[in-house]
């Protein structure tokens, strides 16, 4: 009986198709909860060992939970009201099975640049939305330029229509703050320290 709520209360959420990076544990695990600015709440993630691995939405956490692939080791507060259910809202979950995380870059996406780029416009600085950055080819494409980790970063729509075709070489106001490079572990790493920095639940897996 127990058994048979579980599967109607999981059944009123959507599939999930993500697949996983290296660094990202969740691949496709079923269920999707709704979406909503609680359900954007960064949640940690960690490994069965403890070991801190990656970062995703609360909206996953809650997958992954439901699915009975992690649990919650922390909360953040709130509560997720269902039709049969009360849901705690994770604010750090640790995976059931070790997870062997491949030592080397992530996938080559929109999320994953923007995420190594911090939001942040690498011309002018401005932090945004997702929503509002779109992706700059240092190197135009029509000049030869690839859709590669070093070619590519994230760009306020402003400074992408002001460089156009250009080189940076051809403009005298413009340049990048930064060097783009892979999105490494240490990077990886590194954002999880900047984003857990004040919650004291994070802090104690992140290794201060």
């Amino acid at each position: 009986m127990v058994h048979a709520r579980k599967q109607k209360s999981i059944a009123k959420y959507h599939a999930v198709s993500h697949a996983a990076s290296p660094a990202e544990p969740a691949a496709e695990y079923g269920p999707r909860v709704s979406s909503g600015p609680a359900m954007q709440m960064p949640v940690l993630v960690l490994n069965a060992s403890y070991e801190p691995i990656n970062i995703c939405g609360a909206r996953r956490a809650l997958v992954l939970v439901l699915k009975g692939v992690a649990r919650t080791e922390e909360e953040q507060g709130t509560i997720l009201h269902a039709a049969r259910a009360r849901m705690p809202m994770p604010s750090v979950i640790r995976l059931l099975e070790y997870r062997r995380i491949p030592h080397q870059t992530r996938a080559l996406s929109r999320k994953n640049i923007l995420l190594r780029d911090r939001n942040t416009c690498q011309y002018c600085a401005v932090v945004l939305p997702s929503c509002e950055l779109t992706l700059d080819h240092v190197v135009p494409r029509s000049r030869g330029g690839l859709s590669t980790w070093e070619n590519l970063v994230a760009c306020c729509h402003n400074c992408n229509r002001r460089k156009g075709n250009l080189l940076l070489h051809e403009l005298r106001d413009m340049k990048l703050l930064r060097e783009p490079r892979p999105f490494s572990l240490h990077t990886s790493r590194h954002i999880m320290r900047m984003i857990g920095h004040s919650d004291q639940k994070w802090r104690k897996y992140l290794y201060y």
